[in-house]
């Protein structure tokens, strides 16, 4: 490919995956779509609408408004990110993954809410949409990295996949610069790292649409690429999340390619669903070498809860939505399903050679997390966020009618007592990805708090939602209130004080 064109097409491919959903493109697809939204009577948008509509401004506020307590124990910032359009020309060829990223941020120290704030992340072309100068040369596949904001080694970065180096960001969310983790960052990146807090290694699977690989990258405790494994693959599948154990890499070869005939035709999201290509899991160990693979049946790997070792088994819990999984959405700007995603879990038996699928949890729920102590080790308690104005915008298009008893919600899971709480929020009051933040001084894995941003449909805006993990249905320790709204996006994390 030309570089204009190559770049075009790592920028649609890549970072349409960044919400984990991908589907079936064609040549000429995304054109059809678009064009649908004006004659199938409604024109709706869901993605560019209520609580998905992206904000205008750029805010700050100081000495936030707090009902409630705060834990004097919450010292940092709790940081989220998701797609936020900046200067969209035209709405109906818009897509919701393909927004500019936005962090949002609530700087928490001594019982206090010190501000609020949003920025866009500057790639070179926010910046110039801004019309700010982009300091330094820009980097190969450049974007404003929409997916997941971490920190690591004392910074906070924000994270996409399949080709953008991650921004570093400030602790007031300004942009610094594209990281390469000390210059031995080459090639693309994950917006799904694991970081192994006992082996003080951060750990990356990444894909690229013209690698006949994926690779495994290892970054270790002093903040350098120590190991790069090549995964040999067919198709250039996109590997959005992966798992992590204590002796393994557990990668999920999902039948979402890239097609290189759609990407010509100027798709922006160049993959689709392939009947043709096998959906397989492939368990190496983390030191490298060979990878086992376990064809299973299809379904759409959305995101990993956590993964561990349990004899001569890997256990992994994940979400997944039902195959195929289609996301242009057939017009409605955003992806759609044919049913909500799940919690599900694979025991990989390696002496048998065999995977034992089951349902964890039928309740729709998205963006699975643990305390992340825990991460590559068996854990039993799992959190995640349920928002029916996603569900509804994902399947109403379709022709699937959207189920009223969908509900805005967090979820605590018991792993050993196969038992789940529910958190209930009103009508209107969109949750968003739970973190969950141990208490200063816990012992027991659910002794901390959940945070979330929550939609408040009366003042139209959002709160910061503060729970006791351990009294996960009672009345929020806290609600921090926002100048504005949160739209529904993607990941965040905890970012504490040193």
């Amino acid at each position: 490919m030309s570089g204009p064109t190559r770049r075009r097409v790592l920028q649609g491919a890549a970072l349409a995956a960044a919400g984990s959903v991908v589907g079936g493109f064609g040549p000429g697809h995304y054109a059809a779509a678009a064009q649908s939204t004006t004659t199938d009577g409604a024109g709706s948008l869901p993605f560019l609408e209520g609580a998905f509509a992206p904000v205008t401004e750029e805010l700050t506020a100081f000495d936030l408004k707090v009902s409630g307590r705060l834990p004097r124990d919450l010292d940092g910032r709790y940081l989220r990110t998701g797609p936020n359009a900046l200067g969209l020309e035209d709405p109906r060829a818009h897509h919701w993954m393909l927004g500019d990223g936005m962090v949002h941020g609530v700087r928490l120290r001594g019982g206090r809410a010190e501000w609020y704030r949003n920025r866009w992340v500057r790639s070179s072309q926010v910046a110039r949409k801004l019309g700010e100068p982009y300091p330094g040369e820009v980097p190969p596949d450049d974007f404003a990295c929409n997916t997941h904001v971490i920190p690591y080694k004392g910074r906070i970065l924000a994270l996409q996949e399949s080709g953008p180096l991650p921004y570093e960001l400030d602790g007031e969310l300004a942009t610094v610069r594209p990281y390469d983790f000390r210059s031995t960052l080459t090639g693309a990146f994950t917006a799904h790292t694991k970081y192994d807090a006992t082996a003080d290694e951060l750990h990356a699977v990444a894909y690229y649409p013209t690698w006949d690989h994926v690779r495994h990258i290892m970054i270790d405790g002093t903040g350098r690429v120590a190991a790069s494994h090549r995964i040999p693959v067919a198709d250039a599948p996109m590997m959005h999340d992966f798992a992590l154990t204590g002796k393994y890499v557990v990668v999920v070869d999902v039948p979402i390619t890239f097609d290189a005939a759609a990407a010509e035709a100027g798709a922006p999201v160049p993959y689709g669903w392939n009947d043709r290509h096998p959906m397989r899991v492939g368990v190496m160990p983390r030191a490298g070498g060979a990878t086992r693979w376990f064809e299973i049946d299809p379904v759409f790997y959305s995101h990993t809860l956590n993964a561990y070792d349990q004899g001569d088994t890997v256990v992994l819990e994940y979400t997944s939505m039902p195959a195929p999984f289609y996301v242009g959405g057939r017009g409605n700007g955003g992806p759609s399903t044919t049913g909500t995603p799940t919690l599900d879990r694979w025991t990989i038996d390696l002496r048998a050679g065999r995977v034992v699928s089951a349902r964890v949890d039928d309740l729709p729920q998205e963006f699975p997390r643990v305390n992340e102590s825990l991460v590559s080790r068996r854990h039993r308690y799992g959190y995640a966020a349920s928002a029916a104005e996603m569900w509804r915008a994902y399947e109403t298009v379709d022709g699937v009618p959207p189920d009223e008893k969908f509900s805005n919600c967090l979820v605590k899971h018991d792993m050993l007592r196969g038992s789940r709480q529910v958190h209930r929020f009103p009508r209107g009051a969109a949750a968003s990805e739970p973190v969950f933040v141990p208490r200063r001084g816990a012992r027991d894995e659910d002794d901390g708090y959940l945070l979330s941003y929550v939609h408040d449909p009366d003042r139209g805006a959002s709160d910061l939602v503060i729970l006791s993990a351990q009294d996960f249905t009672g009345r929020p320790l806290a609600r921090v209130h926002l100048p504005g709204r949160v739209p529904l996006g993607f990941h965040g994390s905890w970012v504490a004080d040193a």
